[in-house]
């Protein structure tokens, strides 16, 4: 495969996704260490003191801020560095995808929110953390009645359920990429012309 600066964008994406992928996971086993530690009567550190089990849910939970932060553009750097790559090999005619399913510019846009982790539902009402993105449950469903789309169970405090990608989704997404895309969805109507009067005719 030649190596464009695009493809060399897209290795060095995701050697960096790599190591925060690992260095997330090395935080969260300190936080399970810390609270099992704790529970055991084990110092956090040799020869350190013992925590109590508030002090041990203090430094467990600082692990999980840092994973938070570290993760917290993972999903949607992932969906761009995978758009650059199938973007790049569909410009040098490399492996063809499939045609991409026909969506409206809103199911496409939902579509691409959920690839990114952005969207759950709490009493049957879609919550996008993108504050300029709007998505209807109904869009949701109709994703769902496509196979693009399924929701599963969501640990988040007060949110029911989370949407992702079927395997159906990933292909369809990734047919779409470097394609152009439907319109945007507008939220406000197109303006009017102004009617101008016209002259009298004056005899």
């Amino acid at each position: 495969m030649y190596y464009s600066p695009a493809i060399r964008t897209v290795y060095a994406r995701v050697r960096q996704l790599a190591h925060l992928a690992t260095d997330a996971a090395d935080h969260l086993l300190d936080a399970v260490d810390i609270l099992d530690g704790t529970r055991t009567g084990i110092p956090v550190h040799e020869a350190g003191p013992l925590l109590t089990y508030q002090q041990a849910l203090g430094e467990a939970g600082s692990r999980l801020t840092l994973v938070r932060d570290l993760t917290a553009l993972g999903a949607q750097d992932a969906v761009t560095t995978a758009e650059l790559f199938v973007t790049e090999r569909r410009r040098r005619g490399v492996a063809p995808l499939p045609q991409p399913p026909a969506l409206s510019p809103t199911q496409d846009a939902a579509l691409r929110a959920v690839a990114r982790g952005e969207v759950t539902i709490t009493d049957d009402k879609p919550f996008i953390r993108s504050e300029d993105l709007r998505v209807s449950i109904s869009t949701i469903r109709s994703l769902e009645s496509r196979g693009l789309a399924a929701r599963e169970p969501c640990q988040l405090w007060l949110q029911d359920e989370r949407v992702h990608l079927t395997t159906d989704g990933y292909r369809g997404l990734a047919a779409a990429f470097g394609q152009p895309r439907p319109p945007a969805p507008t939220t406000r109507p197109a303006s009017r012309p102004v009617a101008t009067p016209g002259h009298a005719v004056t005899r």
